[in-house]
């Protein structure tokens, strides 16, 4: 930080008399008070720049807490609509659950029928036959009863699998939309901060501005001060020249005279010299100088830590990262720099569409990223329980894809 100069307007404004005399000791005084009018200007100059920067920190700030918002309205949207579907699914599950009891008790009292009364039940059913027709009959209607058993079974196993895959695609939705909404709420109140911070920076240097500013005017004024003692000076200098001249011019007409009644006279010359001097002034010029197989190196690295925790705020890619933290490591393996957040990595890079997604580029969605492996497929820390995976790049609403190489 700069620093603020502390000049005191009473020690600025004390009479010059003080400090000066004579025209020389006055104008030294007034370069060295130039001088600190020039430093304080490029005080100000440097303060009001850094609190440009400060300006535009803030107003990028709000650009991405607005993008925050837009995410946030969308997850909710989407919280709403995935929550109908979990009415729709709870609904399904008791069904399937009715359909699981339903077949359980059937199966019951179809091995009550079989197995209490024995296998010889079948057997005798085929001894009991009148004649060849009517065994070929029995033995149709045992392997329909033997085949009636089976599909009930099957559809007894099946039940219970659709009871299973409901209850686990439920969990996982919730578990996927309450990480998001975490993630968002958290990126929030971290923007909020630096928001604050941001602005408690800016009114300081304003207050170094008008300080600054302050003595700006203060030295203004001692050197219009000094200008004033310096003209009352030369004119009092200018007058006592011109007293001292004419005094002079008095004696020599005299002597003159004198010399005029004695037949004999004087001459006299004066010369003068004036210098000159001259000053250059430089400029300098500073310059600056600063595909895809790559991408797929970065889609292979980031699959190379599948299975690893997911941990809120982490950045490890093998003890525990967050989606932003997980997209940002596996760059930074290769040194590109990511934004920390999701929200902001929305806008890292340059933009393209889903249908021209090529591996190692960003998917973005409300909350969350991932990185795009190719055939449709993502990488993403993802929640919790699931950590780093696999998935299907459109299981969400994309919001944007960015390209980083």
């Amino acid at each position: 930080m700069l620093k603020t100069l502390t000049i005191s307007l009473l020690i600025i404004t004390l009479p010059l008399s003080v400090y000066a005399t004579t025209i020389d000791d006055i104008k030294k005084e007034q370069q060295d008070t130039k001088k600190q009018l020039e430093e304080t200007n490029n005080e100000i100059e440097n303060l009001t720049e850094v609190r440009k920067g400060i300006t535009d920190e803030i107003e990028q700030i709000d650009d991405e807490l607005v993008d925050l918002m837009t995410s946030i309205s969308i997850l909710e949207d989407e919280i709403e609509d995935i929550e109908g579907q979990i009415e729709v699914k709870k609904t399904e599950l008791a069904d399937a659950e009715k359909v699981e009891e339903e077949q359980y008790e059937a199966m019951k009292t179809r091995i009550k029928f079989m197995y209490e009364k024995g296998d010889s039940t079948y057997v005798q059913l085929l001894f009991e036959s009148k004649n060849m027709g009517d065994l070929v009959n029995k033995a149709d209607y045992i392997d329909e009863l033997y085949a009636y058993d089976r599909e009930k079974l099957n559809e007894y196993i099946a039940a219970k699998e659709a009871v299973a895959a409901a209850k686990l695609a439920l969990e996982e939705e919730q578990e996927e939309l309450e990480t998001a909404h975490y993630e968002l709420e958290l990126e929030q109140a971290e923007l909020n901060n630096l928001l604050e911070q941001k602005k408690s920076e800016a009114e300081d240097y304003d207050t170094q501005i008008a300080r600054a500013k302050q003595d700006a005017a203060a030295y203004k004024a001692k050197i219009k001060q000094q200008n004033s003692q310096i003209k009352k000076l030369e004119e009092e200098a200018r007058r006592k020249a011109q007293e001292e001249a004419r005094k002079k011019a008095e004696e020599e007409a005299k002597k003159k005279a004198a010399a005029l009644a004695a037949g004999g006279g004087d001459t006299s010359s004066t010369s003068s010299s004036s210098g000159s001097s001259s000053s250059t002034d430089t400029a300098t010029v500073i310059s600056s100088s600063s595909g895809s197989q790559l991408g797929k190196e970065i889609a292979n690295y980031g699959c190379k830590f599948i299975g690893n925790p997911y941990v809120a705020g982490g950045t490890s890619l093998t003890n525990g990262c967050d989606c932003s933290g997980f997209t940002m490591s596996v760059y930074q393996a290769y040194g590109y720099s990511l934004p920390r957040s999701s929200t902001s990595q929305r806008n890292a890079g340059t933009g393209v569409t889903y249908a021209e997604a090529q591996p190692g580029d960003i998917i973005c969605y409300a909350g969350h990223v991932a990185i795009y492996i190719g055939n449709g497929q993502i990488v993403h820390a993802s929640t919790p329980s699931s950590g780093i995976k696999i998935g299907n790049a459109t299981y969400r609403e994309i919001l944007a894809v960015r390209r980083i190489v």
